[in-house]
């Protein structure tokens, strides 16, 4: 029996390669320049060009049968849709997934107006997601989101609740860091912006988007605090500035002497987090830190450390009242 390839063309350019998993396809899918894995969705992708039909064929053997689907007409994202995301002022990443996950519901049904689709409709394709394309229940779960912000918060439609069910969240342990590791981080490099802003991340609790958003003036030196902006839940805090911290960061400033962003990129502006990301991923590899260590990884050791502060003082206090009485 051969196996069957099929190639399907998406909106951004580039082309889906599907089939049942065989070892040797992989091999020959492996094969073909440009390819990638979207790990996520779990799918291979390769760019699109005008005559990938009769150049493809030489990747594979006489046993595959090679099936090309037709281009859809492509859809646009209703701007309702896209009002109603700013209107209520969703995040910018938020925004994105929103779209990108709306925009492959609407690809789903083509040939039908999105106005007028089921619950039905909807409960066919997420199981579709599910069973075919075998997404993981994050990619699953951001459908459902996406899907129901439209026909509820866009139609103001209400929807039948047991069709949108979300998945179980998969139950992971978290990556935790041990302070000897910590160490190793943060002192692995040695360009000094770069140090400065993993222990920022470090010793604030900080996020990814929070670090690159802080400016100078959230640097509060006399009071030694550091506030946030429109952290998450698009509310402001304040968190501590260590003694340490502050040595490093006045180090920093009179170096680098930002004006605006207290991280700013070559050319001015905010940070980028893709860098942050990088410095994270640079400074784990010379620590020779085996573990997945990320920048959230590093956010997260802050507040374990401090938990287990707390645990120290509590047992001290505890012992202590237990010698008095």
């Amino acid at each position: 029996m051969k196996n069957v390839v099929t190639f399907k063309p998406l909106n951004n350019n580039s082309i889906e390669i599907s089939f049942n998993y065989n070892e040797a396809l992989v091999e020959m899918v492996r094969a073909i320049p440009k390819r990638k894995y979207i790990q996520e969705q779990r799918v291979w992708i390769i760019p699109k060009s005008s005559n990938y039909k009769t150049n493809i064929r030489k990747y594979f053997d006489n046993s595959v049968i090679l099936r090309f689907e037709e281009e859809k007409q492509e859809r646009t994202i209703p701007d309702g849709y896209l009002n109603e995301l700013n209107l209520r002022r969703y995040s910018r990443n938020t925004k994105r997934a929103y779209q990108g996950s709306f925009k492959r519901f609407i690809d789903y049904y083509s040939n039908k107006e999105i106005s007028t689709l089921t619950d039905e409709d909807v409960n066919s394709y997420i199981t579709y997601l599910v069973e075919e394309k075998n997404v993981s229940p994050a990619i699953q779960k951001q459908a459902v989101n996406a899907i129901k912000f439209y026909y509820e918060k866009v139609l103001r439609r209400s929807v039948k609740q047991y069709l949108y069910k979300r998945p179980k969240g998969e139950k992971k342990l978290p990556v935790v860091l041990s302070e000897e590791e910590i160490v190793k981080i943060l002192l692995a490099l040695k360009n000094l912006k770069h140090r400065t802003i993993l222990t920022v991340i470090y010793s604030a609790g900080l996020r990814l988007s929070e670090v690159i958003n802080l400016k100078i003036i959230d640097i509060d030196f006399d009071r030694k605090l550091i506030r946030v902006k429109m952290a998450k839940g698009r509310k402001d805090r304040y968190t501590i500035l260590s003694p340490r911290l502050e040595v490093l960061l006045k180090e920093y400033i009179k170096f680098y002497r930002p004006t605006n962003y207290l991280f700013e990129g070559q050319k001015g502006g905010k940070y980028s987090a893709k860098s942050v990301q990088n410095i994270m991923e640079k400074a784990a590899q010379i620590a020779e830190i085996s573990k997945h260590a990320t920048v959230h990884t590093l956010s997260y050791a802050n507040l374990l450390s401090f938990l287990t502060f707390f645990h120290k003082v509590l047992s001290i206090r505890y012992l202590a009242e237990q010698r008095l009485a």
